[in-house]
């Protein structure tokens, strides 16, 4: 009988020690202050392998003491951990209360949680300086390309070798030739009515001469 009493509060204490072991625990949890992206978010963990139905409630500690409850949340705990996420918009070195109700546990955990010192990230791209946009071209109408042609210039007749001035009437000249042979519009007329003139008076002349030497005779 004393050999079966011994077994069995050696059976007891094993089983009390490995329920103590297996008990959920204040220890068993753990808060972190996290960036997503560029939201700010607070992570609990909870690592109680008894898998003891947790519930965890956050609170952000204001300036004269006032707290405000920013969300709860259920959680069931594994030997892995098992994590539950409170999407909070922290700003750096805040204070928030942890606190946690599983079994038998029902407090805060041990330490306050103070988030980092820098906030989180945001996305928005760093302004860059644009390059100078290219000025766009403006047609322009080409110039008319010089005759094939040259034009000769004043300076260049009037740069004639000496000795072909003589033979090269200018312009001037022609006309004075022309004005002096009669190539004109009246000039013909002019030097036939002079010529019938002239037919004239010699005429008139000759009969008056042969009238004077009649009389003479007589």
């Amino acid at each position: 009988m004393r050999i079966l009493g011994v077994a069995s509060a050696s059976a007891a204490v094993v089983l009390g020690l490995s329920g103590s072991a297996l008990a959920c625990t204040i220890s068993d949890f753990k808060a972190e202050a996290k960036c997503d992206g560029n939201k700010g978010v607070i992570v609990v963990t909870d690592t109680d392998a008894s898998a003891t139905p947790a519930t965890i409630t956050v609170y952000r500690e204001n300036a004269g003491g006032v707290e405000k409850q920013i969300g709860q949340q259920k959680v069931t705990g594994s030997a892995q951990g098992a994590q539950v996420t409170f999407s909070e918009n922290w700003q750096p070195k805040a204070t928030y209360r942890v606190h946690v109700t599983a079994g038998r546990v029902d407090q805060d955990l041990q330490n306050l949680l103070t988030t980092p010192a820098l906030a989180c990230k945001t996305d928005s791209p760093t302004p860059t300086a644009s390059a100078p946009s290219k000025p766009t071209p403006t047609p322009t109408t080409s110039a008319p390309a010089e005759s094939a042609t040259p034009t000769p210039s004043a300076s260049a007749s009037s740069s004639a070798p000496a000795g072909t001035v003589g033979n090269a009437p200018t312009p001037a000249a022609g006309d004075s030739n022309l004005a002096e042979t009669g190539a004109g519009s009246n000039t013909g007329l002019i030097a036939g009515i002079a010529g019938a003139l002239v037919v004239v008076g010699g005429g008139a002349v000759y009969f008056g001469m042969r009238r004077r030497g009649a009389r003479g005779n007589g």
